[in-house]
């Protein structure tokens, strides 16, 4: 089974072969512009648009992603994102690993921000 949408960088990627295929449905490359020095997206091969789209395949994903970390040895974040104000610019569900290093000057999104009032409908 393999990627499904023709428009989706990710599907892309995977039809061309650009990738190490993982067990599980996944599949793990590096992204264009790695933010540390290992850092990796790991993808189901079908098309999935986030996490909530398919619990059971977020699941294997994170699997797989975790089994990864686990042999790295370094710290490391998993992260995903579901919908644009959440981030996600490749509509194709992905788990980023991030290695992180002491000092990589990498700060997440809600790294030093203030609370700010909550917002209302």
């Amino acid at each position: 089974m393999t990627g499904s949408l023709a428009s989706c960088p990710f599907c892309q990627r995977i039809d061309a072969g650009d990738y190490v295929g993982y067990d599980r449905g996944c599949v793990g490359f590096e992204p264009l512009n790695p933010v540390t020095p290992g850092h990796m997206l790991f993808v189901p091969r079908t098309h999935v648009w986030n996490a909530a789209h398919a619990p059971w395949i977020t699941a294997q994903v994170f699997e797989v992603a975790s089994v990864f970390a686990a042999a790295s040895l370094d710290d490391f974040n998993l992260i995903t994102s579901g919908g644009e104000a959440a981030t996600q610019t490749v509509r194709h569900l992905h788990v980023h690993y991030v290695p992180r290093r002491e000092g990589d000057g990498l700060a997440l999104p809600w790294t030093g921000q203030t609370k700010t009032a909550a917002v209302t409908s």
